[in-house]
């Protein structure tokens, strides 16, 4: 097959096709269908089909907040680089991440704490209603969590999908237990391009 027959929407058809047929008499809650095959499409990975975890109406609660345009601070670069900016100026949605930060450094170096921590502190100091999507640090969710916890902190919502083996599964853990909705990958799976195509996800529709 040439290179120039072959169109990029006709290869996302065909693999949503493919993925589609792999699942076989799997069925999926149609409204969040859309974030969990994105997911697979994006890591290849079936399991994200039963692996992914929602918080009760969070398709709808996070469309909602983009929509009336809450900011979305990532956790990486990494996140933050894979979100569609097109799609998030439609929505009138600010995309940040504060990890390359002066302040975010010295501040962690300081405190003897990560940057991703730090990260998610200055976001929350930020005013208006904030969507976090979280892909690689399990601190950046404790972080979160702790400010749910002890000052009544309440994000928009939380897409935490670190991936790992330190308290990766135990941050997840304390996310699906607090107050925010969440869209989080049970156990050790996830990462950034996971966190970006949840956004994108719920941006696109």
């Amino acid at each position: 097959m040439r290179l120039d027959a072959i169109r990029p929407e006709d290869i996302e058809k065909k693999s949503f096709e493919i993925i589609t047929e792999l699942l076989g008499d799997m069925v999926l809650d149609p409204i969040n269908e859309p974030v969990i095959m994105r997911c697979i499409h994006t890591s290849a990975d079936l399991e994200y089909a039963r692996g992914l975890c929602f918080s009760d109406n969070a398709v709808l609660l996070l469309k909602k907040a983009l929509r009336e345009g809450c900011r979305l601070v990532t956790d990486t670069r990494m996140a933050w680089a894979g979100i569609n900016k097109r799609q998030a100026a439609n929505w009138n949605v600010e995309v940040l991440c504060f990890m390359d930060d002066e302040d975010v450094a010295a501040e962690a170096r300081a405190r003897g704490v990560t940057r991703a921590a730090v990260c998610m502190e200055k976001a929350m100091r930020l005013e208006g209603p904030i969507l976090f999507a979280v892909g690689n640090a399990p601190t950046a969710l404790l972080a979160l969590s702790e400010a749910m916890e002890g000052r009544g902190y309440r994000p928009a919502g939380i897409i935490g999908v670190p991936v790992g083996f330190v308290n990766v599964v135990e941050s997840k853990e304390l996310i699906m237990g607090g107050p925010a909705p969440y869209i989080v990958s049970r156990g050790r799976k996830g990462g950034s391009n996971i966190a970006a195509a949840i956004c994108n996800a719920l941006l696109k529709q």
